[in-house]
């Protein structure tokens, strides 16, 4: 038994056994083919549904779905799952990062953040010269400026923290 999540609002109770499909404990009729690896077909109620998995995060048991040019963010969770979040232990996986080191010796050129700012994972920090060309430093994760280490100007060698979090 799954529970599933969709766009963080609607959730379900989805079973799937002897090639039935049970949601919320009730038996659902429908008719899937699979087209290509992401792309499905699927009738239900007398009608047409494309399927296509845009994005799968097997580590998170996340995924992106479009249902006829709809996307729909769903998030799985089976019974284990439910039992390490009831131990609070679903967290186990996900490493603290505390600071950011220099990847090679360079020349900072820019400083793109400032302390007390909350940057997303992929945003950009920190503009570093190296070897003569711009190497934008992003960020790894989702996270808070707690001190910037350096300054513009600055030359920095390979594993030098530039930013703490």
């Amino acid at each position: 038994m799954y529970e599933i999540l969709i766009n963080k609002k609607f959730k379900f109770l989805l079973d799937h056994h002897q090639n039935q499909t049970i949601v919320n404990h009730i038996l659902i009729g429908m008719d899937t083919s699979q087209i290509t690896t992401d792309h499905f077909h699927i009738i239900h109620n007398h009608k047409s549904y494309r399927a296509e998995i845009v994005r799968m995060l097997n580590a998170d048991k996340v995924c992106v779905i479009k249902i006829n040019n709809h996307i729909y963010n769903v998030e799985l969770k089976d019974q284990y799952d439910n039992l390490l979040q009831q131990m609070g232990m679903d967290n186990l996986n996900k490493v603290k990062i505390l600071d950011l080191k220099a990847p090679m010796p360079g020349l900072v050129l820019k400083i793109l953040v400032v302390v007390g700012q909350e940057v997303k994972k992929g945003d950009n920090l920190i503009v570093l010269e190296a070897m003569k060309m711009e190497n934008i430093i992003k960020s790894p994760s989702d996270l808070k400026i707690k001190l910037v280490k350096v300054n513009t100007s600055d030359k920095v060698e390979k594993g030098q923290t530039l930013i703490m979090f």
